[in-house]
């Protein structure tokens, strides 16, 4: 029997991204990552014996305007040349990136369907499939489609904001020539403006003495 192989010659390089918005604390971004090399060590033989080399990048997403570069609409998010692994985007309460960003309405990221099972890290077997899809993708089928960008999320939009907002670091303390106790319990505000406010230099006696 004669068999006509349909697959085109697979790609000589994959390319692997992963987009989150942490990586030391978000146990979802983090267990992704991992996830990523773990699949690709159970894929060396097969990698090897089509002659495909594979290359992860990973990017921290830090701000609005990186988000929106890179079409960003979900932590995590994997991408194997420049496409999507997941089919679906569905998020859930992420209390690790709440914390993050001390956002009081919470954070959420994305979880993983796969085969009938919902996972907080994208699961070894997603990535696996993932990857032989693109090793064996017939270049003849239609290309897929990614869904239109509608712009950055409000979820992320929050997340970006309560960040921002805990990288503002208040004003240094006025020089005073009053101690604490002193600027506490010495006289009126409008007296405490006056000799306890901002000066060039030490006085010898201070208003409040």
């Amino acid at each position: 029997m004669n068999f006509r192989i349909m697959n085109s010659q697979p790609p000589q390089r994959i390319e692997i991204e992963l987009l989150a918005l942490d990586l030391k604390t978000c146990t979802r971004c983090a267990g992704s990552l991992a996830n990523i090399h773990q699949a690709i060590a159970l894929l060396q033989e097969i990698l090897k014996a089509t002659g495909v080399t594979v290359s992860v990048t990973q990017q921290l997403i830090e701000s609005e305007e990186q988000a929106r570069q890179q079409q960003f609409v979900a932590s995590p998010t994997i991408r194997i040349n420049g496409m999507d692994i997941a089919l679906e985007m569905v998020e859930s309460p992420c209390d690790t990136c709440s914390d993050l960003c001390g956002c009081n309405g919470g954070v959420a990221c994305r979880v993983w369907h796969y085969r009938g099972e919902e996972y907080t890290e994208a699961p070894v077997g997603m990535i696996v499939d993932a990857i032989l899809a693109s090793i064996y993708a017939d270049t003849l089928a239609m290309p897929v489609v990614p869904p239109l960008y509608a712009g950055v999320p409000d979820n992320l939009r929050q997340f970006f904001a309560g960040r921002h907002s805990q990288s503002i670091t208040p004003d240094e303390p006025a020089f005073s020539c009053c101690d604490v106790s002193e600027e506490a319990t010495c006289c009126e505000a409008e007296e405490k403006a006056e000799c306890c406010g901002t000066v060039t230099a030490l006085p010898a006696s201070c208003g409040c003495r």
